[in-house]
């Protein structure tokens, strides 16, 4: 299979007993990384973003970009995703929406793609209207178009609603 440039957006407001949510977020691009089939390529900055939706009481979210090279399916990166997840402790709670969690990784893009299967929908379906996705997906490709629209990811941001953005750190790519 070739190779296809696919971009990660990663969040995390939970700490765990080994590091906290920066710890976290880079944890989860080493675990990538080290993938068979995944390289990483690029990386924003961290953003600390406020909860969107969800319980009132959260922690403000930390949030990043990568970019990565694949060889892999959108079904197959995304079940790696998930069981990145399961390993730095997230627990899906059907119940609550937009929850607390360790770790969120969601498939924002994965080259030009349109893709709706059950539990599997690229680009994100609400890729245009978070600037906690966009402001850092920007960072690692500053051109990006959603494929379902035809959109310039710049242009979305700019309509997108103002939410805090602070630029708190730097993620790195692995060597």
């Amino acid at each position: 299979m070739t190779a296809t440039i696919a971009c990660i957006a990663l969040g995390s407001n939970l700490d765990l007993p080994e590091g906290d949510s920066s710890w976290i977020l880079a944890e989860a691009v080493r675990r990538l990384h080290a993938a068979p089939g995944v390289r990483v390529v690029g990386a924003s900055s961290i953003h600390r973003t406020a909860p969107v939706g969800g319980p009132d009481g959260q922690r403000d979210y930390l949030n990043a970009v990568i970019a990565v090279q694949t060889t892999h399916t959108p079904r197959t990166l995304l079940e790696l995703m998930l069981s990145i997840e399961a390993g730095l402790g997230r627990v899906r709670e059907p119940s609550v929406r937009n929850g607390p969690r360790t770790l969120d990784l969601d498939l924002a893009l994965f080259g030009e793609a349109v893709i709706d299967e059950p539990g599997l929908h690229v680009p994100h379906p609400r890729i245009e209207e978070r600037s906690f996705v966009l402001r850092p997906l920007l960072e690692v490709h500053p051109g990006a178009i959603n494929p379902r629209t035809g959109r310039a990811l710049a242009s979305a941001l700019r309509s997108c609603s103002p939410e805090a953005v602070s630029v708190c750190g730097n993620l790195g790519v692995p060597p």
